[in-house]
This record gives C-alpha cells, sequence and structure tokens, in this order.
C-alpha cells in the first residue's frame, strides 16, 4: 500500500523549454509509481518525458517570459479540470518564483509549502544571495555587480582573470538570444560587451570570482524543508562527471556524506526560514579548503532521484507526504548510490552495477518508452548543433580577427584593493601553466 495520499494528484509545472530535463522525467515516475495522478503542465514537443506511462494527463504550459496572470490563469484551468486540491511543484526557477508570487490566487486550489512569498525569488537572484550568504556566514565566492560597463572591465580585471560571469534572474533571459546562464569571461573587453547586452537579458550582470574545478570539488545538497524546517529525503552528494566538463551539469553524481555541506546547507535554509524542495551547489576551494556556495535553487535538482532512501523517499515524495499530512518514513541513506545521466556519460551508463546502487535518468525497466525515444531525439538534437556549429565557424572564417591588448582598468571603477599591473597572460600561457 501507498504511503502517499493517492486521493491527491499532484501537478508538475515547468515552464523552460528543455527537452531533455530529465528531473521533470524523475519526477513523474516517483509520484506515478506511489500511485499518485501526475498531471504535467510543460512543452513536451520533441521531449521524452511526455512518453512516460506514468504521466496522467499533459496540460499546456505557459509561454516563456509569460506575465504572472498569465501563469495563474493556465494553473487555475488545471485545478479546474482536476477538481479537488492538488500538490503542486515547478520544476525550474521561472515556475518556482511564479507560484511564490501568485500564492494568494493558487492557494485554494493547490497544497503549498508556507514561507514568505518572495523568499524563491530571492535565492534564486544569484546578485541578492550574496548578501544572503554574508548574513548567514555561508562562504561566497567574491562577486561584484558593476553599474557600467566599464566598471565590468575594470571589475573582471581586479577579480583576476578569468572570472564567471552571470546574469543575476537567468529565468529572464529571452529565449533565442543567445544569452547564457553563466560563461567564463577570459577579457576585460569580453566582461564590458557581456554588459552592454544588460536591458537586452532583462536583469544585472555579476562578475565573481573563479574557483577552479578538480577533483572532489563540486558538490551538491538536495532537501525538502518540512513544515517544522527539518531537512528530509535529499542529502549532500558528490559530481563526478560533469556536462560540460569542469563546469556544466551534473553527468554523474554520487550520494556521499559531507558533515561541512550539510551544516552549511542547514545554517542557511534555518536562518532564511526555508520550506519546501532545495537544490544547493558547492564548489570546494583547492586554496582554503571551503566549500562555497555557488547556486540555491528553489526546486528539485535535476538529479534528485539518487537520493532515495531505503524507504523510497525522496523530495518530491516528501513534499507530498507533508503537505498531505502525512508521516515521511524513516529510511537508511545508502551512500555511494549513484545516478547517471546516459546521453552525457553513455560509457558509464553502460558499467553493470549492483542493483538498487544506481539509477538511470532515462531508461527504467518499468516505463521503457522515454529512454527508445530519448536516443533517437537526442541524436537529432546533436546533429543540428553540430551543422549550426560548422555554419558559424564557416562564417567566422570568412572575416579578418584583429586582438588588441590594453591596459587594466582603474581601480578607482571598482571598488577592489589596488594591485600591481601584470599583463593578462594568452590563453595558451594559462593552459600551459595548470
Amino acid at each position: 500500500m501507498s504511503q502517499l495520499d493517492t486521493r491527491v494528484p499532484a501537478v508538475l509545472l515547468r515552464i523552460d523549454q528543455n527537452p531533455f530535463h530529465h528531473g521533470t522525467l524523475g519526477a513523474v515516475r516517483s509520484l506515478g509509481r506511489a500511485g499518485i495522478d501526475v498531471h504535467l503542465v510543460a512543452e513536451v514537443t520533441g521531449s521524452p518525458v511526455g512518453r512516460s506511462r506514468f504521466v496522467r494527463r499533459l496540460h499546456p504550459p505557459p509561454a516563456p517570459g509569460a506575465a504572472p496572470a498569465d501563469i495563474a490563469t493556465a494553473l487555475l484551468r488545471v485545478a479546474a479540470r482536476i477538481e479537488r486540491p492538488a500538490v503542486l511543484i515547478p520544476m525550474d526557477d521561472a515556475g518556482a518564483v511564479a507560484v511564490s508570487r501568485l500564492r494568494t490566487e493558487l492557494a485554494p486550489a493547490y497544497l503549498l509549502p508556507q514561507q514568505p512569498a518572495a523568499l524563491p525569488e530571492r535565492v534564486a537572484d544569484k546578485a541578492v544571495l550574496a548578501g544572503l550568504c554574508a548574513a548567514a556566514d555561508v562562504p561566497h565566492p567574491v562577486t561584484v555587480v558593476p553599474d557600467s560597463a566599464a566598471q565590468a572591465a575594470s571589475a573582471a580585471w581586479r577579480l583576476g582573470l578569468p572570472v564567471v560571469a552571470k546574469w543575476s534572474r537567468p529565468w529572464l533571459l529571452p529565449s533565442g538570444s543567445g544569452l547564457r546562464s553563466t560563461v567564463v569571461v577570459r577579457s576585460p573587453q569580453e566582461a564590458r560587451d557581456l554588459y552592454l547586452r544588460s536591458e537586452e537579458a532583462g536583469c544585472p550582470l555579476l562578475l565573481q570570482e573563479f574557483l577552479p574545478p578538480g577533483t572532489d570539488r563540486d558538490w551538491f545538497f538536495h532537501a525538502y524543508a518540512d513544515r517544522s524546517g527539518a531537512l528530509r529525503g535529499g542529502g549532500p552528494g558528490r559530481k563526478l562527471c560533469a556536462w560540460p566538463r569542469g563546469a556544466g551539469l551534473t553527468a554523474v553524481g554520487e550520494w556521499a556524506p559531507n558533515p561541512q555541506v550539510r551544516a552549511l546547507a542547514e545554517r542557511l535554509t534555518t536562518q532564511l526560514g526555508y520550506r519546501g524542495i532545495f537544490d544547493l551547489d558547492f564548489r570546494r576551494c583547492g586554496t582554503t579548503g571551503r566549500y562555497h556556495l555557488l547556486d540555491f535553487n528553489p526546486r528539485p535538482g535535476a538529479q534528485f532521484r539518487v537520493f532515495t532512501d531505503t524507504a523510497g523517499l525522496d523530495v518530491v515524495r516528501a513534499q507530498h507526504l507533508d503537505l498531505t499530512h502525512r508521516p515521511l518514513p524513516d529510511g537508511r541513506a545508502r551512500p555511494g548510490r549513484t545516478f547517471v545521466v546516459e546521453n552525457y556519460a553513455p560509457l558509464t551508463a553502460l558499467r553493470r552495477a549492483a542493483p538498487h546502487s544506481r539509477e538511470l535518468a532515462w531508461y527504467a525497466g518499468d516505463d521503457t518508452a522515454p529512454g527508445r525515444a530519448m536516443w533517437g531525439l537526442w541524436a537529432a538534437h546533436v546533429t543540428r548543433r553540430l551543422l549550426g556549429q560548422v555554419g558559424a565557424a564557416g562564417a567566422a572564417n570568412a572575416l579578418p580577427r584583429v586582438v588588441r591588448q590594453g591596459p587594466p582598468p582603474p581601480s578607482s571603477l571598482t571598488g577592489l584593493p589596488e594591485v600591481p599591473h601584470v599583463p593578462c597572460p594568452a590563453d595558451d600561457e594559462k593552459a600551459s601553466s595548470r
């Protein structure tokens, strides 16, 4: 018999049109296997997720960049079709921010965690997060929010190239703009050029100290903060393989004990009064050994299923149980359990593993259609990307390239300490020094 209240359906909301978001499929399967009717509000054209047998019904999502009123209309239309209260779980930052803003309008139709309405938006805003970490004494990379293109160039130099450039509210980036939420900037000119696109991005640019990747440096922490603030259904995990390598999403992740990461997660969520599902990303500094918080995502992380304990509890089941006033089972942690995304780590996916010690993102014996569909769709996706890169390379080679090295910008524009002028090394010099 299911531990969950099967009379209460779940509605999963995804506004971002990423066809290969395996975290959404993980949530569909986790709740569907427990006997919950899963309603998916997402664009599934060209996505394996819509093939899952555990999807009770598909509903059209609000368009990316939709106004809050349009998002509320879409969700209330789904609620009217279901005709009973449902647990609502946003699967991306745009959805999490919208639901937190619309709590008053949505509360009669949906079960939602009780927390300050603005909190998900504050933690998801990468510029605001730096201040929240400082207040909670949680290490965070040195961050500068420039006020001009000249200040952006100066800050990039003073922070020490390369630096990380982030858009503070990446869910606002317009589709088709070519803007990425996070990039590594290797020159002051790159920082200047990026800042000049701030109006197009719709949010501030921030520049952040670059913490080099390395073995055993990238960690994450997933959990559900219940009504009392206790963290359930997750734990600390280590990123074993990333895509792109060194700075991308988790292609292979492992559940691994880490008291320092857990203590930082508990300290921050307790001080904020956070309730609901969250996903934190940490990087350990190779010089100091301190774990720096890089991102706070107020929704399930894509690899949340790695933290399935011996009682079958994960973050989405924890939220459903808690909001329907059901007891959360006390299962045992399973350190060493791994999660593999087949299209990013195919060789790892082919290796044999002990039963229950590993979970694949797309293939499942009780739900085979998404796994089969993924390979065909992924091959078409990669082919389109390669053809696009070949075309772009041909156009670039047709134009002459001019490179100029300028002096460092004045420190007065950044507020960062004055440092001696050291010529900026070329990329090949940096590579040879690693």
